[in-house]
């Protein structure tokens, strides 16, 4: 019989072992089962909350471990320590139930532990193993935010993340919503999205009446814009595969270009559960040369007195505001048209536990005349 824990066991082997994606592997096994809605609540649930918390999960266990598990073992004693710490789970349900799902090998062993776990207090090592995320995150956050922000932003992180729906039913985050008004794009305006897949940032800015190029670098995710388009019924959208640290466009020939960059995503990781074990120190720089290099190509595409407008969803000033200003262009230090920004540099930011919403960076810039 097919179990909502199975689901979670089964998906949570890929994510710790093979390195899948949690979204993409619990939805293609969900869909193959007749599990009832509450059940695939409760499976999404253990996975998003184990992946999240795994750091946290370990420590808890590993005080009663002597030898190191095997890794199905350790994904087990995961699932197990989330029921009991994080999820609210009776302890005779989460100990008894996660126990059958182990090989009668090991039984015995996850049993002893999860009890011990459900019943000893736990004296944390640290907060960020508390809070479940790598020492580089936390020590990051703190440098950049100071202490009680970051440990606010990096808790709230850890909460699911609240659905917004637009007017025309495209589900997008707030803090989305605000960089794509701060386009402040008007009718009969050419706008280019350089990094618009999957289509939500251009939606809302074609739905002004503004004619905007959605660009991407990846022929399928340009497919995937096309489709949002259709379904969404939005006109004056034209979508293209393009690379934007070499755009084919001619110099001038927009009123306003948005470069929603790629980034670390360390104001997102709500939305990622894993992606807080994924990203290392060394990205963060790639991805800073990368976003240097989009400002530089795509600055020249913007006419006079036009606006170039840059995002990310992270946090951390070296992916934004340490950026130099682009050539021949001022900052435009006029508040954003709509959210909950606050000023940040020559920017604006938002921080998850303050809006409710993922963390992100604006920066806006005005091309001389």
């Amino acid at each position: 019989m097919t179990t909502a824990r199975r689901v979670a066991f089964d998906a949570l082997k890929r994510i710790d072992g093979d390195g899948a994606y949690a979204n993409l592997v619990l939805g293609a096994m969900l869909d193959r089962t007749d599990l009832s809605g509450a059940d695939r609540r409760f499976a999404t649930d253990l996975v998003y909350g184990t992946t999240r918390m795994r750091r946290a999960c370990d420590a808890l266990v590993d005080r009663f471990v002597t030898s190191p598990p095997d890794p199905a073992t350790r994904t087990l004693l995961r699932l197990g320590a989330y029921q009991l710490e994080f999820a609210g789970v009776p302890p005779h349900a989460a100990v008894g139930e996660t126990v059958a799902l182990a090989p009668k090998r090991v039984r015995g062993f996850v049993n002893a532990v999860l009890r011990k776990v459900s019943t000893v207090d736990m004296v944390w090592p640290s907060e960020f193993a508390r809070l479940s995320y790598p020492d580089w995150i936390g020590e990051l956050l703190t440098s950049e935010l100071g202490e009680d922000a970051a440990m606010r932003s990096l808790a709230r992180m850890n909460e699911a993340a609240t659905v917004s729906v637009r007017a025309d039913g495209y589900v997008q985050d707030l803090s989305s919503q605000w960089v794509a008004a701060a386009v402040e794009a008007a009718p009969g305006e050419r706008v280019l999205d350089v990094c618009a897949a999957p289509g939500g940032k251009t939606t809302a800015i074609a739905a002004t009446g503004a004619s905007v190029v959605a660009a991407d670098v990846r022929p399928h995710r340009v497919e995937l814009i096309e489709q949002n388009v259709k379904r969404l019924g939005v006109a004056g959208v034209e979508a293209v595969v393009a690379d934007a640290t070499d755009p084919p466009f001619e110099p001038g020939a927009f009123d306003a270009v948005l470069i929603d960059a790629p980034c670390s995503g360390l104001g997102a990781l709500r939305r990622r559960p894993d992606a807080r074990w994924r990203i290392r120190p060394g990205d963060v720089d790639e991805l800073t040369t990368l976003q240097r290099r989009m400002l530089t190509a795509c600055a020249p595409l913007v006419r006079d007195g036009g606006r170039l407008v840059y995002s990310v969803c992270t946090l951390t000033a070296g992916e934004s505001i340490a950026h130099p200003l682009p050539p021949g262009f001022e900052v435009d230090d006029r508040e954003p048209p709509t959210g909950d920004w606050r000023r940040f540099g020559h920017g604006w930011r938002v921080l998850p536990h303050e809006a409710d919403t993922d963390g992100m960076v604006l920066l806006r810039y005005r091309r001389a005349t």
